[in-house]
């Protein structure tokens, strides 16, 4: 099972913390990500990352699908994977309807649908076969629409990528992550429990037999995001990582839409799924915070003292048994944490 970073989400005004991520990379880790809402993008901290180390790979987990055209995306995968010397990994997702309409100003339409579609592309402009054109539901190569000038020809590209370049998509609601199994070389599940790793795996693995690729797990990569809290104050620690928890559960998306809320209860969590969103929702954030579960804490992530977080851990490392965990990608980590995790699953 590998290890990997997750960089903070709202980014810094001096940029990623390179102190993490230097240690990360002394000590072995595989890879550090970085992330995009609606402020600091993902491929800018990643690139500075990418440039300031040698051996650890970068990510983007994710770049949003709407907000760049497929071309777009497979020049900048190309580009970071030159200049990288091929460390460089591409997570693509289509984030949600809040974020996309209300920020992007794009339409979220059919996301999955999408997703194929802008991997399809990316594959096609990645193998150099032929000039690229396609005909789908969202995109047409070249474009001949309303408001084309009729100019437009296939192209290829004059870049040539070295090696292979994985892309990844964010999943975790079963139409998701069949998609990702059935195009995507990994996935990224926003958080897990190790103990029930088939509710991510089984969905991938259905990808992958409806698209007719082996239905094995040996070469795709589960990554899910595993939040860490350590310190000699057990509750502390949870009650550390409960707001964030209670504004996706609660509040990140409708309440007849809210993908977050629909995977906790998948979780087993159905009546405090239920209690968190109708407190978000109704402005209580404080009730809504304490119907986060403790339990839901323990399972998802690692908190409290170095002992008990590299107890936890060895569910986590059985969880990755049959490839159905390839590598935790830890957040919120402190330099101490991370050699405490790199020094238990060693």
């Amino acid at each position: 099972m590998r290890l990997g970073l997750l960089l903070r989400y709202r980014g810094n005004d001096t940029g990623p913390r390179m102190d993490l991520v230097e240690e990360a990379e002394r000590l072995g880790y595989d890879s550090v990500w970085s992330s995009e809402a609606y402020g600091t993008d993902a491929v800018t901290p990643i690139s500075w990352v990418l440039a300031r180390t040698t051996r650890i790979k970068g990510g983007t987990g994710i770049m949003q699908i709407p907000a760049r055209t497929p071309a777009c995306a497979a020049m900048t995968a190309m580009s970071l994977q030159a200049m990288s010397n091929d460390r460089f990994l591409l997570g693509i997702g289509p984030s949600g309807p809040q974020v996309i309409e209300g920020w992007h100003g794009e339409p979220y339409g059919k996301p999955l649908a999408r997703t194929k579609e802008y991997v399809e592309i990316i594959r096609k402009i990645f193998a150099r076969e032929e000039p690229l054109q396609h005909r789908g539901e969202h995109y047409q190569v070249p474009y001949d629409g309303p408001g084309a000038s009729g100019l437009g020809k296939p192209l290829k590209s004059i870049h040539k990528p070295i090696g292979g370049i994985k892309i990844y998509t964010a999943a975790f609601a079963p139409a998701g992550l069949r998609t990702a199994g059935e195009v995507a070389d990994g996935t990224l599940p926003i958080f897990m429990n190790p103990e029930k790793p088939d509710v991510i795996a089984n969905h991938v693995l259905d990808g992958m037999a409806s698209a007719g690729r082996p239905r094995s797990l040996d070469h795709f990569d589960i990554a899910p995001f595993v939040r860490v809290a350590m310190g000699p104050d057990l509750q502390k620690c949870r009650d550390s990582l409960k707001p964030e928890l209670a504004l996706y559960i609660g509040g990140m998306g409708a309440r007849s839409k809210n993908f977050y809320n629909d995977y906790v209860r998948r979780l087993g969590y159905d009546a405090e799924a239920a209690k968190i969103q109708d407190a978000f929702l109704a402005g209580r954030k404080d009730e809504a915070l304490a119907a986060v579960p403790d339990r839901l804490i323990d399972e998802t992530a690692l908190v409290g003292p170095p002992d008990r977080i590299k107890d936890r851990l060895q569910a986590w490392k059985q969880g990755a048994a049959g490839n159905k965990i390839g590598t935790m990608l830890l957040g919120g980590a402190d330099v101490a944490a991370l050699r405490v995790i790199a020094e238990a699953v060693a």
